[in-house]
């Protein structure tokens, strides 16, 4: 099956040159989207069998549809400014956040030893109970609805699955982590 259509692309690219389009002399002109002939003024558009009007484009989205939007992202765990490790994955709907950690700091670290305390804006991770790591999240959540988890990850980097309730519904955040915590010793 798989050289019937490779013998068929092959042949039509093959015979593709003995198509050609007559052009007609002097009557060449061609404009790209967007762009205007001259003058200032953008090009338009007739979408008037669309029954639309300007006030439908500009109305806002309504927010049962945005409440299954989902964007997710990575940002570095790492003070270093230069250093950009992608180890935090950080999934956002309207109503919550979710992070995923592979800190490489914590390398060797149990994934049993490790907790997270969370408070209205920052997250701290302990091991042994000492805070190791820490950030300043970049916006609100209501602490009392943490929840995390940890497990073993490849290359004894252990994981860490953090999910919080935003304080304020509805705001994106477009990431996570705002900024690494000055105690952090990693």
């Amino acid at each position: 099956m798989v050289h019937k259509i490779l013998c068929l692309l092959v042949l039509l690219v093959a015979s593709s040159s003995s198509f050609t389009i007559p052009c007609q002399e002097g009557h060449s002109s061609s404009q790209l989207l967007g762009s205007s002939s001259g003058g200032s003024e953008p090009p338009q558009i007739d979408i008037s069998d669309l029954g639309l009007t300007m006030d439908d484009l500009n109305a806002p989205l309504p927010s049962d549809l945005l409440e299954a939007v989902e964007t997710s992202g990575y940002d570095s765990t790492s003070r270093v400014p230069d250093v950009n490790d992608d180890a935090c994955f950080w999934t956002e709907t309207e109503n919550k956040m979710e992070a995923i950690f592979a800190i490489p700091g914590l390398r060797g670290q149990p994934a049993m030893s490790l907790s997270v305390l969370t408070a209205t804006n920052t997250i701290s991770i302990t091991a042994f109970g000492q805070v190791v790591w820490s950030c300043i999240l970049r916006s609100e959540v209501n602490p009392e609805t943490a929840v995390f988890e940890t497990e073993e990850g490849s290359d004894m980097i252990p994981i860490v699955k953090f999910e919080v309730e935003k304080a304020n519904y509805g705001e994106r955040w477009g990431g996570f982590i705002l900024h690494i915590g000055e105690d952090s010793i990693l």
